[in-house]
């Protein structure tokens, strides 16, 4: 204990053991100090000051008792009995980011912490544009995918890579659907005049055929020669007709050759040439089309059936789409319906595809294939079909991460002048993935008729043979339109 080295007048009082009184200095003594620092405290003897207020109770006698005899070994003591801590900070956060896969490592982790990356951007865009530019930037090789081929049994592989069921025959009318009844899907045909749609198809073809004096065509160049401006007359010529009685035509949109373009993964495969060499990849297809006419409407067609409906089974095939044959080339992957995102005609109608000269019937009958034929004409329904209502979708904001929430519907007529085959598609899903078909039970449907003759033959300035029914259905396809219209 530090005792003070000298006595000094003018200090505090203490008794001696000999009864003698000794002064020490108050800035030498602890205690006093203590005592000083107690607000309202007056000292045993002490006066009190001239300007003071009258004493006030001491908001701590315990504290000022145990500080009067020994100041020194008091403080100690009174320091641990009023010491407070101060409150526990919170944990600082962590000073370094969590570990990650690497962006290039050739690891699972690091493949999939690419495709989080790659699937969040996609969701993250502003805009349509912005989505289907990201969605197609990285280019790889890729399958081209014709919807017109010789080859043979595409329609299986077709259906195939896109998981699509095919149904013979064509749905009912949505009317006839909902009521349910026989002549609800007559009543409409009743009230059509036929022998003025039946001149208008006459007229369009005896145009092209007999009344214009038209030179041969060049090679293969058939069906630019007459059967292409018969179909583009005969369908700007009822659609005209039809105005009348479907509002949505008046509003639509006639493309004449346009592009349709669609890519899309199915699959997965191991790359075997390359830097890359080993490592496994989506599938990539690309449908790039081109129909003669299509029409686009600014209301979507209403749906055939539920979204998922379950009419059949996609056939499945374990063979690289090279042994179709299909081939892979790198260009630029695109997705696109015949206009720009913000055209407000956005939804498809129908389409109309034009066989080439190359895929004509008798070639097929001359090398004994004709169980062949109608494989062109259902390849080209499904391919087309798909790439059109699948494009359709992207442009409202879907895709295999973001699944439709509603079915897009559209048609297609594939015809070579004469022959007529009509296509209805039903778009069900886009979840064509590897990740993403595992736990998918939606399929797409497409529902097609063998191919009918519209004429028999153009003789002496007279349409001979004519086929009413193929007619109706070209009209039945063309009044399509929403419910609510």
């Amino acid at each position: 204990m530090r005792r003070p080295c000298a006595v000094l007048p003018g200090g505090p009082r203490r008794a001696s053991r000999e009864g003698r009184s000794l002064r020490f200095p108050a800035a030498l003594c602890w205690g006093a100090r203590r005592l000083e620092g107690c607000p309202g405290h007056v000292a045993p003897g002490a006066q009190p000051r001239r300007a003071a207020p009258a004493p006030r109770p001491c908001p701590a006698p315990r504290r000022c008792e145990m500080a009067a005899p020994g100041g020194c070994r008091l403080l100690r003591l009174g320091r641990r009995w009023f010491s407070q801590e101060p409150a526990v900070p919170p944990p600082p956060g962590p000073l370094y980011p969590p570990v990650v896969a690497s962006h290039t490592a050739r690891s699972k982790a690091a493949r999939r912490r690419r495709l989080e990356h790659f699937h969040r951007q996609v969701h993250e865009a502003a805009s349509i544009e912005e989505k289907l530019r990201l969605y197609g930037k990285l280019q790889r090789p890729k399958y081209t995918v014709h919807p017109q081929t010789f080859a043979l049994n595409a329609d299986r592989w077709y259906r195939s890579f896109t998981r699509t069921v095919f149904v013979p025959g064509l749905p009912p009318p949505a009317e006839a659907a909902e009521e349910q009844g026989p002549a609800a899907g007559a009543a409409p045909d009743a009230d059509l005049d036929l022998g003025a749609l039946r001149s208008l198809a006459c007229d369009a073809l005896l145009q092209e055929s007999f009344y214009q004096n038209k030179r041969r065509p060049f090679l293969y160049r058939d069906q630019d020669h007459t059967p292409g401006p018969f179909l583009t007359q005969l369908v700007s010529s009822l659609a005209a007709s039809l105005c009348g009685r479907n509002p949505l035509l008046a509003a639509s949109s006639l493309d004449l050759n346009p592009e349709v373009n669609y890519y899309w993964h199915h699959g997965e495969e191991v790359v075997v040439h390359g830097h890359r060499k080993g490592r496994v990849d989506p599938v990539r297809f690309q449908i790039d089309d081109k129909p003669h006419l299509q029409l686009r409407v600014p209301k979507q067609l209403p749906e055939i059936v539920p979204l998922e409906s379950d009419l059949g089974d996609v056939p499945v095939i374990d063979h690289k789409p090279s042994k179709l044959p299909l081939f892979k080339k790198q260009y630029e992957n695109k997705v696109f319906i015949g206009s720009k995102v913000a055209d407000p005609c956005c939804y498809g109608h129908t389409q109309f595809h034009l066989i080439p000269d190359k895929l004509k019937r008798e070639r097929f009958e001359i090398a004994n294939l004709e169980d062949q034929i109608e494989v062109v004409y259902r390849a080209n329904g499904v391919a087309s079909l798909f790439a059109w209502t699948a494009a359709q979708a992207m442009y409202q904001g879907f895709w295999n991460e973001a699944d439709v929430t509603r079915p897009f519907v559209s048609q297609a007529v594939v015809t070579d002048g004469k022959y007529f085959a009509f296509f209805c598609f039903q778009l069900n899903t886009l979840a064509l993935t590897v990740e993403t078909v595992k736990n998918n039970p939606r399929k797409n449907i497409c529902w097609g008729t063998d191919s009918k003759p519209l004429y028999d033959v153009v003789e002496e300035g007279s349409v001979k043979g004519f086929n009413d029914e193929v007619l109706l259905q070209l009209v039945r396809f063309l009044l399509n339109r929403p419910k609510e219209l």
